[in-house]
């Protein structure tokens, strides 16, 4: 084992503080740590460039990659920006640089709740799939964000990225910001050819999960349908751009196209930060519309109740709240104020139900998610059964065939049958 040179003490940053972060030994390469720590974790993960350790601290796990100084320098930053602006990565922790001047240990919080896109995808049905479709969504939706922030991701791939369910839907997060660059505004050539990178990556990756799955007799289709699939992200990149971009003529006093567009960035999860009408051709008005970050149903949900969930998650949660408030006025007979409709939501059904579950699921589930799950159940039985089949007794299916969830390695297609058109995946 290494020992500690004296005066070699790295220059450390930390912006989490705990006994078991000061007491690592940062004055070692990460290769030398192996030897008799009780908090180091073993964790499967895709192929790397550098060495990657995991530290369990205080119910939370600590990610260390060694790498060049001014890599680790320039991710660390980075991912700096990107937590300010509240943008889909993995949260920067700290920054060692090591004695010598040649290397430094990156310091981050592995994502709760994520899953490799291998993991992921080997659950579901060879070829295209509702599942496949979330994810190369969430792939596009996380390219549009961070070029939307000004960020150059450089090495855009599957491998780079972890996955968390988001409710009926997949969020994308960067986990690998080694290549990427900060910069006030990108240009449409920056912006192009990280899409480029971006769909090459991603027909490798579900070509290589491809062979893989078909070890003894890969074929040309398996490939084939890879780059299909993944020039299909170019599009879904295009679509979704174009949509928070657009700049529309319209006819004044034509409101109903200001709230139809507002509406459709709303049911994408964006907030309108501005609006903009001014004098266009003809006597028309151009209008532009500026958004704001992709949390609208989240920041909704949290003002009405305290919760603090994904953009997907919360949509569900918002209309269930909806829902459940309108039956209140219709057995009670009396109109429910929204404050009143939210409360008796949380405390009736939302926490309720919650109990239950985490007494089954355990700590390390998201408990948020698994209440999802709960209704999407619900939706399958009611669909199965031409009517509403209730809560409680979705519930009760759900416990008693072991509340699955792909983040512990069940498959709910045996379940299903067919992929619905909006399975848990």
């Amino acid at each position: 084992m290494t020992t500690p040179d004296p005066g070699g003490f790295p220059h450390l940053r930390l912006r989490s503080v705990s006994s078991t972060l000061i007491g690592l030994p940062w004055e070692l390469p990460l290769e030398s740590w192996t030897a008799g720590r009780a908090d180091l974790r073993e964790l499967p993960i895709g192929p790397s460039r550098h060495l990657v350790r995991f530290v369990q601290d205080e119910g939370r796990l600590i990610a260390l990659k060694e790498e060049p100084i001014e890599i680790a320098r320039r991710e660390y930053e980075v991912l700096r920006r990107l937590e300010t602006l509240q943008l889909p990565a993995v949260l920067p922790l700290g920054l060692a640089e090591l004695p010598g001047g040649s290397n430094a240990i990156l310091v981050t919080e592995f994502l709760a709740h994520s899953l490799q896109y291998r993991r992921l995808l080997m659950r579901l049905p060879a070829g295209p799939s509702g599942g496949r479709d979330r994810l190369l969504d969430a792939m596009a939706s996380l390219l549009v964000d961070l070029h939307r922030g000004g960020v150059y991701w450089g090495d855009c791939s599957l491998a780079n990225t972890l996955f968390r369910r988001d409710g009926d839907l997949i969020q994308a997060y960067l986990v690998d910001a080694e290549t990427s660059e900060s910069h006030d505004q990108l240009s449409d050539g920056q912006r192009e050819y990280d899409l480029e990178v971006l769909v090459e990556n991603v027909a490798f990756g579900l070509a290589d999960l491809a062979a893989y799955a078909r070890r003894d007799t890969p074929t040309s289709g398996d490939y084939d349908e890879a780059i299909r699939e993944a020039e299909s992200v170019h599009t879904r990149y295009r679509q979704l751009w174009e949509e928070l971009h657009a700049e529309e003529e319209l006819a004044p006093g034509d409101r109903y196209a200001v709230a139809a567009r507002i509406r459709r960035l709303n049911d994408l999860g964006f907030a309108i930060d501005e609006i903009e009408l001014e004098p266009g051709r003809a006597g028309r008005l151009r209008f532009r519309v500026a958004v704001a970050t992709r949390r609208f149903h989240a920041r909704e949900l949290e003002r009405r109740t305290g919760l603090v969930a994904l953009e997907g998650q919360a949509r569900i949660l918002m209309n269930d709240l909806r829902q459940y408030r309108s039956w209140l006025e219709w057995y009670e007979q009396r109109q429910i104020d929204r404050p009143e409709g939210s409360r008796r939501w949380l405390a009736e059904v939302f926490r309720r139900i919650t109990a239950r579950l985490a007494a089954v699921v355990g700590p390390d589930r998201d408990i948020i998610q698994s209440y999802c799950d709960v209704l999407e159940h619900k939706w399958l039985l009611s669909e199965q059964a031409g009517r509403d089949v209730g809560l409680e007794a979705a519930l009760e299916s759900y416990l008693e065939i072991g509340a699955p969830a792909p983040e512990i390695g069940v498959d709910l297609t045996a379940e299903r049958g067919s992929d619905p058109p909006s399975d848990l995946l």
